[in-house]
């Protein structure tokens, strides 16, 4: 059984010494992990299957320089903060893309809290602690009602409307997502593992049609979905359509800290067809009014 390298995961994020669990030190660690480890699904897009396992997403983390989506970092994380003696928990939630969907709880992601943690600003000492939504938190905040800025933006939680006794977090209206909502109960990584075999798999998935990259910062975020490389931050919105291999693979280690040392020069090549295919099959999918 393979153990996890907290040594090499701290080293990935920049973080000399961890600590002792605090609420300074776990605000700096969720700081340093979405700034240097991205939200990407570049693993399903080159075909090759992962799992679930909070030490494999770490090993990949650490040495390959990778990231993941929501299964993959908040395990990663969770299982690091673990390390460190943190109190954690894995949560079932659900992701509401878009205003018309519909808010479910359907274990398509993994929410964390950490407790134990009293302060000033969460007396109860519980905090909501999510390094896989790829555009949102900056650092944790406190697990009770409220409303919470983050630099230029600006989140909620409360109750969940569609999960009995669980939580709801609004995200940012210039978020990639309208909301997450989350099970109070405490959930096992085995409870994620059909939804990631879908959004791994299945031909209407998300993850499958589309190449997404994001990484949050302390002014904002850059997301590369597509061709599409768009930043966003107090200022407002810039858009640019990375047309050339060069360009686009640029951009990924560049903007995203990917430099793709693990995939071969025609592995390469192939994600780069696939990504162009997929942009130019959208394109004229808008051009036709289809979508």
């Amino acid at each position: 059984m393979k153990r996890l390298d907290v040594a090499g995961y701290l080293e990935r994020l920049g973080v000399d010494d961890p600590g002792l669990p605090s609420v300074d030190s776990l605000r700096r660690l969720h700081r340093a992990h979405v700034e240097r480890v991205p939200y990407e699904n570049l693993e399903i897009q080159l075909g090759r299957p992962t799992s679930v396992d909070p030490v494999e997403s770490a090993e990949r983390i650490v040495r390959l320089c990778r990231g993941g989506y929501c299964f993959h970092l908040n395990g990663a994380f969770s299982e690091l903060l673990l390390a460190l003696g943190y109190r954690v928990t894995r949560h079932v939630g659900g992701v509401q893309r878009t205003g018309d969907d519909m808010a479910q709880v359907n274990a398509g992601h993994m929410a964390v809290t950490v407790s134990g943690l009293s302060h000033d600003e969460c007396p109860a000492g519980v905090w909501f602690v999510d390094v896989g939504l790829g555009s949102a938190l900056h650092e944790p905040v406190p697990l009770r009602e409220g409303t919470y800025s983050q630099g230029s933006f600006c989140y909620r939680l409360r109750g969940s409307d569609v999960e009995p006794d669980g939580w709801r977090f609004d995200n940012d209206p210039r978020g990639q997502f309208v909301g997450m909502d989350f099970r109070r109960h405490a959930a096992d990584v085995a409870d994620f593992s059909a939804m990631h075999e879908y959004f791994s798999t299945a031909p209407e998935s998300g993850f499958v049609r589309t190449a997404v990259v994001q990484r949050r910062h302390a002014a904002g975020y850059e997301i590369l979905r597509g061709l599409v490389l768009t930043r966003v931050s107090a200022a407002g919105s810039t858009t640019t359509i990375l047309e050339s291999p060069n360009a686009w693979y640029g951009a990924l280690a560049d903007v995203f800290d990917l430099p793709l040392e693990d995939v071969a020069p025609g592995h390469r090549g192939r994600l780069w067809k696939r990504v162009e295919s997929a942009h130019i099959e959208h394109e004229a999918s808008r051009a036709s009014g289809a979508d």
